[in-house]
């Protein structure tokens, strides 16, 4: 990194120089990253957490009793204190009103998503209505759609910048049945090409009659999410991803007139009032205890609250402003790559400007004949450098396959073979598609990234051109 490359970056970027203090906290709480000498540009895939995050989750184990919170007993009721202190951590957090929202623990965002698709009163003919641009958890949920009779509809995202045109969705609300649970699922922000979706839309299917499930697992992390101006009826987040410990805690923050909908297929301890076996009877607890199965993590959840208040004290928009200004150089410099015969090194997928985007940046490398790089490839160098980055598809395929143009014709060939009616190889995959790209690289910043580590990046992938 030479001065007269940050000099330029900071005429781009004048408002990178406010956010100053989030280089002294690299220095105090993740020094271990250049002591490391680590290039992490993961944070899409998982935040990092500070050292006095694990340090005090430590002091508070070392220092109290705690046990399992299904009791009343002295360390079960220290347990219980410190779990409902979490949850109403998490509603300040995303400023939802207790009356409104309860917030159940799962053991991520994917285990909240499949709490709502296997308890949703999907019925015959009623709508499950989902942007191709979804994790696969939120993909997962048609199974329970169409299990109890609804129809799944996809709403597509349109290359190169995957965006959603608006009219499809506003044709797709107003042609449901009206007398139907229909659920509306997209994400705030894209794991793909980090697009980040109208929030306008929760009110606008609220309006046509539809519950609404908003994926925020890559939008909380760097973007406030207030759930008073922006009710979305379920909102699952994983908290690794927000401040990266503890890992294996997530949460369903639901609206509460919209979870009575539920209707639970089983019933687990912790889950119940009263459950009888010779009277083949079950009564469910209230929420949030009716939707957590078996025993919380009672010994992690408090590190949520612990986490929380550590992003908060960042300051969230300090955070969304680096994250921006580091975002577009990057965006500014991946286009100018060019080879000696002015064919460019990279294809970005999604927006190529900061507008309503996120930071994680999705791309392929091709040669100077137009021929793509193996994304394995790419991140194989990438790790020789010290560099940490993301390679695939990112569990989001719909986003995917529309990126690298893979058409429904080569997938449904792919998958009528017969030998790959049960079992499908990513490696027999790529052979399907030939030589089209079957993933991309995806480049992500976060809170404690700084300068230096994009130009590191930048440096490393400039030895590709030709």
């Amino acid at each position: 990194m030479t001065n007269s490359q940050y000099s330029r970056f900071l005429e781009k970027f004048p408002e990178y120089s406010t956010t100053a203090n989030l280089d002294r906290l690299r220095e105090l709480e993740y020094s271990r990253l250049d002591r490391l000498g680590q290039v992490y540009l993961d944070y899409t895939g998982s935040g990092l957490y500070a050292e006095s995050q694990v340090l005090r989750h430590q002091r508070l184990l070392m220092e109290g009793v705690y046990g399992n919170p299904h009791s009343s007993n002295p360390t079960s009721s220290a347990s219980t204190v410190m779990v409902d202190q979490a949850r109403r951590a998490v509603l300040r957090f995303f400023n939802a009103s207790e009356d409104d929202y309860v917030v159940i623990f799962t053991s991520n965002a994917s285990g909240a998503l499949k709490l709502v698709g296997e308890a949703y009163p999907f019925g015959e003919q009623c709508t499950y209505l989902l942007t191709f641009d979804n994790h696969n958890s939120v993909n997962g949920i048609r199974e329970f759609a169409v299990a109890k009779g609804a129809q799944v509809k996809y709403l597509p995202v349109l290359p190169p910048r995957l965006r959603v045109p608006e009219d499809r969705l506003d044709d797709y609300l107003e042609k449901a049945r009206g007398n139907c649970n229909n659920l509306f699922a997209y994400p705030a922000q894209s794991n793909f090409s980090s697009v980040q979706h109208p929030l306008e839309w929760i009110h606008k299917a609220h309006n046509a009659g539809w519950d609404v499930l908003l994926d925020a697992a890559a939008f909380a992390p760097t973007n406030r999410l207030d759930l008073t101006a922006w009710p979305a009826d379920f909102v699952p987040v994983s908290f690794y991803k927000m401040f990266g410990y503890p890992t294996g805690v997530g949460a369903l923050i639901a609206r509460r007139s919209v979870l009575k909908k539920l209707q639970r297929p089983w019933f687990a301890g912790g889950t119940i009032t009263v459950a009888s076996v010779q009277g083949e009877k079950h009564y469910l607890a209230d929420a949030p205890a009716a939707f957590e199965d078996g025993t919380p993590n009672f010994l992690n959840i408090p590190a949520v609250t612990i986490g929380l208040e550590h992003l908060e004290s960042m300051g969230l928009d300090l955070v969304h402003e680096r994250v921006r200004c580091l975002t577009g150089w990057l965006l500014i410099n991946l286009k100018e790559l060019k080879h000696s015969n002015g064919k460019p090194l990279i294809k970005i997928y999604g927006p190529v400007d900061t507008k309503k985007r996120g930071g994680a940046i999705s791309t392929n490398f091709f040669t100077p004949e137009g021929a793509v790089i193996d994304h394995r490839w790419i991140e194989q160098q990438a790790n020789q450098h010290g560099i940490s980055l993301r390679t695939g598809c990112f569990c989001n395929p719909g986003a995917g396959e529309l990126a690298l143009h893979i058409l429904p014709e080569e997938l449904t060939s792919c998958f009528n073979r017969p030998d790959h009616e049960q079992r499908l190889t990513y490696d027999e995959f790529r052979l399907c598609i030939n030589t089209k790209a079957s993933g991309a690289v995806r480049i992500s910043v976060g809170p404690v990234s700084n300068f230096a580590d994009v130009q590191k990046f930048l440096d490393f992938i400039v030895t590709f051109l030709k």
